[in-house]
């Protein structure tokens, strides 16, 4: 995918408003693991905050399962991942689901290839995962699906998009399909101009999904490289990379204030965009997330009774 310059049109810096509106909402993710560090996710997040839970390789379901019942007593939406190349068969996701609902009244997800380059079982790719109408059984009332604003190499290792292509008008019309509402959650990047030029590229053609844009959250600027390294993100890497060579900002966290205001102002002049909200990867801890968010005028965390 070609990377274009960005110019903003309209030369007004962002209002406050513009940015609060496009958090307003926002999702956040978390791993068992770094929520047995938080001792009160109601002290960090507002009541209702859809909170996914990703499920890296290796990791048990019952730790799934446990940081989904503890997430939706405390009273926030609960979305965990379903990657495909980690589930060994369809009876096993028919008891993840069957044990998400019971032990936790799941009934959203979050379904993706997973970063398993050779899958573990049956499954290979999100729609796999689809085909097999068990979430549409089980009554989910919401379907996400990942994004890629930047290209997968996974799918597509030319870098041509075809397949990538291919799968997104698939989820397109099974999402006709379906009565869940359906989404597409992408890979956090830190270039606005990429995203709003892949999302007019996929309502120019008839892909409408609902777009949740991934944005890494405060953290150190090694940290940021780091995981975006590993998980693949495309050419706005060059944004740390740039500012990695700035020896007055290297000690400085990142903050994601530019993008988000760049995609605020833009959301705001084209209300009718597939943009719709903002997915944070905590990548520098959940904490300093919910904090950024509530100094960019995100809502205020909401008493827990």
């Amino acid at each position: 995918m070609a990377l274009l310059n960005f110019r903003r049109t309209d030369t007004r810096a962002p209002s406050n408003a513009a940015v609060a509106a496009f958090l307003d909402g926002y999702s956040i993710e978390v791993m068992p693991r770094t929520a047995e560090k938080v001792g009160d996710f109601r002290a960090l997040l507002p009541l209702g905050t859809r909170v996914y839970i990703a499920h890296i390789d290796g990791t048990p379901i019952d730790d799934m399962v446990a940081t989904a019942a503890r997430l939706a007593r405390d009273g926030f939406d609960v979305m965990p991942h379903f990657p495909a190349r980690s589930i060994a068969d369809k009876a096993t996701l028919a008891d993840w689901i069957a044990r998400y609902q019971g032990e936790a009244g799941v009934s959203q997800a979050l379904l993706l290839a997973g970063g398993v380059a050779e899958p573990r079982g049956t499954f290979q790719s999100s729609m796999q995962l689809l085909e097999t109408g068990l979430f549409d059984a089980a009554g989910f009332t919401r379907l996400h699906v990942a994004g890629h604003p930047e290209g997968n190499r996974d799918i597509d290792p030319d870098g041509s998009d075809t397949n990538v292509a291919a799968a997104l008008k698939w989820k397109q019309d099974f999402s006709s399909r379906t009565d869940a509402q359906m989404a597409l959650a992408t890979q956090f990047c830190f270039e606005a101009a990429p995203v709003i030029a892949w999302a007019d590229a996929l309502k120019a053609n008839g892909i409408d999904l609902p777009i949740h844009i991934g944005i890494a959250g405060p953290a150190k600027l090694q940290t940021l490289i780091r995981f975006a390294i590993a998980c693949g993100v495309g050419p706005s890497l060059r944004v740390l990379q740039k500012r990695a060579m700035d020896v007055t900002r290297l000690l400085l966290p990142y903050e994601p204030t530019d993008v988000v205001a760049e995609l605020a102002a833009h959301k705001a002049a084209h209300p009718a965009s597939n943009i719709r909200q903002v997915h944070i990867f905590p990548l520098g801890g959940i904490k300093a997330s919910a904090e950024w968010a509530l100094q960019q005028g995100g809502d205020a965390v909401k008493p827990a009774g």
